[in-house]
Parts: C-alpha cells; structure tokens; sequence
C-alpha cells in the first residue's frame, strides 16, 4: 500500500494552507483584477460576498484545521485523516468558487455544500464527546452549528433578495467568530505562555482565572443575540461595551514579564485587545458618537480575527508538525502585516490618515492578503514534511 502523504495525515496540515490560500488569493483577485466588483454578480452586493469569503472561506478553514487537529487531541480519539479530509475540503471549495465570481445562480449549491462542510464539522466535534461521554468542549460544538444555521439563513435572504438581512446576519457571523475566536484562543495561550515562560514544559505557572476564560465570549454572544432582536434599541451598544470590557480584562493575565514580547505571545495579546478596540468602536457607533458601526467591525474582522487566525496557524502549524515554538521571520512579517492592513483601513475613517482616503481599500486589502501569503511562504514546507514526533510534547489543548 502506498504510504499516506503527511499533509494528509491531519486536519491543518491540509486545511491551514487552504485556508492560507484563500486568504492571500481572495482580496488580490478582488482588488486588482475585479476592482471591488465581481464578473457574475446580481443582486447580491459584491460587499456581502467580500464579507461572507472572508468569514466562511479563509477563516471557516483555518478554524476547521484547528478544531479538526485539536479535539481529537482533547480527547484521546482518533483523528480524521487520508480521503475524509480530502471530502471535507471538496465540500468547502464550491462555495469558494462561487464567492469568487459572485455566482448568483450559485447561491443554492453552494450554500449546500457549505452547509455540509459546517455539519460535518460539527460532527468531527460532536461525536468525541459521545464516544467519551465529555461535554468540556460542547461550546465549539453550540457555535459552529450556530455558523451553520447563519450560513443557511444568509443563503436563504440571498435568494429572498433581503439583503439588509443577510447584512445582519453577516455581521451575526462575524461577532460569533470572535466567540470562537475567545474559546480558541483560551485553549491556546495557556499553553503557549507557559511555555514561554518555561521552554522546559516542568513548570505551568499561568492559570487564567476562569471568569476571563469565560467572561469575554459569554458577553460577546449577549450582544449579538441582542443586535438581532433589539436592532433599534441602546442595549446592543451597551453589550458590545461590556464585552470590550471584558476582553480588555483579559490583559491583564499577560503581564508576564519578558515573555510577553515573544511574538507568538505578543500576537495572542494583541487579538484580545483589537477585539476589545473593535468592540468599543460598534459600541460608541451604537450610542451615536461620531462613528462609523464599519470602523469597529473592521478593527474586529481584519484586525482581531487577523491576527488571532495567523496566530494559531503558526502556533499549532509548528507544534503539530513536530517542531518547537520558535517562530520563523514569515510569521513575524504576517503579524505586522495585519496590523498595517486594520490601521490603513480605519484610521482615515477616524480622520487620522486623511492623505490614504481613496487608495486605503485597496492598501488594506493587499497588506491582509500579504500577510497570509507570508505564513503559506514560511509553513508550506512544514505542512508538507514528516513530524519529528519526538518534540511533539506541547500541544494546543
């Protein structure tokens, strides 16, 4: 039997350079060959597919390489690898292609098979638990069948033609991503700051308190439940406030001394404090400041979610490939490049870079799409190359 290809052999090692791909390919062709418009589109506005890509496309694949790697790894359980991962990919790549034209008479199939891939996803959750009668991750399991109920309802006032709808439920997608984005990155940066402070793994001196564990995603998802059902009312505004809070409370766990400026740490850090910033901003917009509801979520989608997704393709990318945290020049550049690209995009909105006003879109874009191209530039090799198993001691649970 011809032996199985190690970027076969797990979940990222295949779907993080998907998802890399996606990333670095998807605003470029936007930008420079469609100049913010789409061959094939109707009624659709180009701006939701750019959103729905972005959410469902580059992000809905990195977090599947994560979850798909690490619950197995939770919970002692057999890993998906070989032609189910090459299945879960084939159901992602339809809605791929039809988000790259903006295929209006797409909508259904690939919507279908976005479907699917989420459901499937949800099982590669799911079932570990029954297997190990253990709940202590059912909360992945709430919120991607929650993106899973958000992809059918897009889809859904797509074809209605409710397109101020599906803007709503664009942006629901977006704020349970960065619940999904608190949960994953809990697990994460335990791990990642004791190490830090420990490169010998005999001590694990960080232990987050379990109300900043908790508190940050639990007010994120109170705010948008209440942006859908309180649309006109202040309460969203005062929750997404809330939960700023509360990601900025998480700050205050990383005061950890010269370990903090690992750039592995630095970069977890700075997602918690974008999506504090991000969130401040929705919240300010909502209560009638001078701002503009887009800046905060832009801070929140390209910034926060940005850097925490390049984050955890570089942590887990080296550690479950076998190789110690020691992250390459590529990853460093990726992370600036993430902020450059949410600084370019926001700041004119704010009237502090009135000479980008214009060419900040396409700036922004292009530096997003840098930035995953330099991870895919410095990792590839990885993905692709056997595990050296015995450093494989730090794991991302």
């Amino acid at each position: 039997m011809k032996p199985e290809p190690p970027i076969l052999s797990e979940g990222l090692r295949l779907f993080f350079p998907a998802a890399a791909i996606h990333g670095a390919i998807w605003p470029v062709i936007w930008v420079l060959l469609y100049a913010f418009d789409l061959p094939l589109a109707g009624s659709v506005p180009t701006s939701q597919w750019h959103a729905h890509e972005m959410i469902f496309g580059t992000y809905g694949m990195a977090l599947a390489g994560f979850l798909i790697s690490a619950v197995p790894e939770w919970t002692n359980t057999p890993r998906w690898r070989g032609n189910s991962l090459l299945a879960l990919l084939g159901l992602w790549l339809p809605g791929r292609v039809a988000g790259l034209v903006g295929a209006d008479w797409m909508i259904a199939p690939s919507g279908l098979t976005d479907a699917a891939f989420l459901a499937l996803l949800s099982w590669a959750i799911i079932d570990p638990m029954i297997r190990r009668r253990n709940t202590s991750h059912a909360a992945f399991a709430i919120w991607v069948l929650t993106m899973l109920g958000l992809e059918i309802a897009i889809r859904a006032s797509w074809i209605l033609g409710d397109h101020a709808l599906s803007q709503t439920l664009l942006q629901s997608a977006l704020i349970v991503f960065v619940i999904l984005m608190a949960l994953s990155v809990t697990r994460i940066n335990v791990v990642t700051i004791n190490h830090a402070i420990d490169p010998t793994g005999e001590t694990r001196r960080y232990r987050p308190h379990p109300g900043r564990r908790n508190l940050a995603g639990a007010l994120t998802a109170l705010y948008a439940i209440s942006a859908i059902i309180l649309p006109t009312s202040q309460a969203p505004a005062f929750l997404a406030l809330a939960a700023a809070a509360a990601f900025f409370d998480r700050l205050a766990e990383w005061f950890i001394g010269r370990p903090l400026f690992r750039a592995e740490v630095l970069a977890l850090a700075c997602a918690n404090l974008l999506s504090g910033l991000g969130l401040t901003a929705i919240g300010l917009a909502g209560l009638g400041l001078p701002i503009a509801p887009s800046t905060g979520l832009h801070i929140v989608s390209m910034g926060a979610l940005g850097l925490a997704v390049i984050a955890v393709l570089s942590i887990a990318g080296l550690r479950h490939t076998g190789r110690d945290l020691l992250l390459p020049g590529w990853s460093h550049a990726a992370f600036v490049l993430v902020l450059v690209a949410v600084l370019v995009r926001v700041l004119p909105e704010l009237g502090l870079a009135d000479g980008l006003v214009g060419p900040h879109y396409a700036l922004a874009a292009l530096a997003w799409a840098a930035a995953f191209a330099c991870w895919l530039r410095g990792f590839l090799r990885f993905m692709v190359a056997p595990s050296d198993e015995s450093q494989q001691e730090l794991t991302v649970g």
